[in-house]
């Protein structure tokens, strides 16, 4: 009797300390993937990061999925990316870099558009996409270091694009071997009298 007492308690000790090093192992498991995901996801933005010319953030509530895979994409027409992310591990990455202020617009569900590019298409595609959707609001943006308010993030939308100045500038080139042999000749005259001041000043 006792013999079985011992065993069937026995058993069911082992049986418990079993259970307990199972549920720690899982906990610890969990805890390393969660790790890595984190890890993962500051080495993303970061990568993001370092290549952007401009970040802009907007408002995150109400998109469907199909929306935005579209804004997305139009954004990478256009140089640029967005990411959906949490602010904890967005200030990670940003900490110490040119896109640091972006901690100051970091409240409630944001995500950030990029401009790889230029600095203007990023809030042309997103003011588009909330006109088009009434979806959302640009919250702010950080280009060179520096932080713009709401109003200052969304009037980068009215600039124009890298592509509409290359086109005012080549259209406002009438008869470019005109322009090119002007430039030459006043080189040539500025050069011919700098010459000759100081052959005077010499002669003096």
């Amino acid at each position: 009797m006792r013999i079985a007492k011992f065993l069937l308690f026995g058993h069911t000790k082992v049986d418990k300390i079993m259970r307990t090093f199972v549920r720690n192992t899982h906990k610890k498991g969990a805890k390393m993937a969660t790790k890595a995901f984190k890890s993962e996801k500051i080495d993303a933005i970061k990568s993001k990061i370092e290549k952007a010319q401009v970040a802009l953030v907007t408002e995150y509530k109400g998109y469907s999925v199909e929306e935005i895979t579209n804004l997305r994409r139009e954004l990478q027409k256009q140089g640029g990316d967005y990411m959906v992310t949490k602010n904890t591990l967005t200030k990670v990455a940003i900490k110490g870099t040119d896109f640091e202020p972006l901690a100051e617009l970091m409240k409630g569900p944001i995500a950030i558009a990029f401009g790889f590019e230029d600095q203007v298409s990023p809030a042309k595609v997103v003011s588009k996409f909330i006109k088009e959707t009434k979806k959302g609001e640009i919250l702010g943006a950080v280009m060179e270091g520096n932080l713009l308010s709401a109003n200052d993030a969304k009037a980068l939308a009215n600039l124009p694009s890298k592509e509409e100045l290359y086109a005012k500038m080549l259209g406002s080139i009438n008869s470019p071997a005109t322009g090119i042999t002007l430039g030459i000749n006043g080189v040539m005259a500025a050069l011919t009298r700098a010459v000759a001041a100081v052959r005077d000043q010499k002669a003096a």
